[in-house]
């Protein structure tokens, strides 16, 4: 499945993938700043249950798709399958993944290995979120929501209007 893939991988495309639960301004910040690089970039909203996700995937990809309707080159699918296997689908040769705090670097470089050990050509690209949006977490916003808290200025206007 991965021989002949260096050849037919793009690299002007790349594919940003996560549970999106929801999706963040933080998430946002990542999208745009990998939407100046490439081409082309696939927002990839993982199906996950096993993390028992606040939102249906089908409620997930749809805030997705509502938060990138204005963004040049960037597209919205959902998926339930390895990421790995998913790029090689796409044709898509980087992987982009956000990179808060020390923690967050720690887990990415984990995963990164992990795809690199099941594909060699596959590369991973970190790009961290401004210092703005460094602490925004879609576990924080779950929180909020639970506790009813204030979380509009954390994610997408049209997200909200969503919810």
């Amino acid at each position: 499945m991965y021989s002949n893939f260096k050849e037919v991988a793009s690299y002007k495309k790349a594919i940003y993938s996560g549970t999106f639960d929801p999706i963040t301004n933080g998430h946002m910040d990542i999208i745009k700043r990998a939407a100046k690089i490439f081409d082309e970039v696939v927002i990839s909203v993982a199906k996950s249950e096993r993390k028992n996700p606040m939102f249906s995937h089908e409620e997930r990809v749809k805030f997705a798709q509502v938060a990138t309707k204005d963004l040049d080159g960037v597209r919205v699918i959902g998926f339930d399958t390895l990421l790995v296997d998913l790029a090689v689908k796409l044709e898509i040769g980087i992987i982009i993944r956000g990179l808060r705090a020390v923690s967050d670097f720690e887990f990415e470089l984990q995963m990164g290995y992990a795809n690199s050990s099941i594909n060699k050509d596959l590369e991973t690209l970190y790009l961290m979120p401004t210092l703005e949006n460094a602490f925004v977490s879609s576990t924080i916003v779950r929180e909020l929501i639970r506790f009813k808290g204030k979380f509009c200025h954390l994610v997408p206007k049209e997200v909200k209007e969503c919810m």
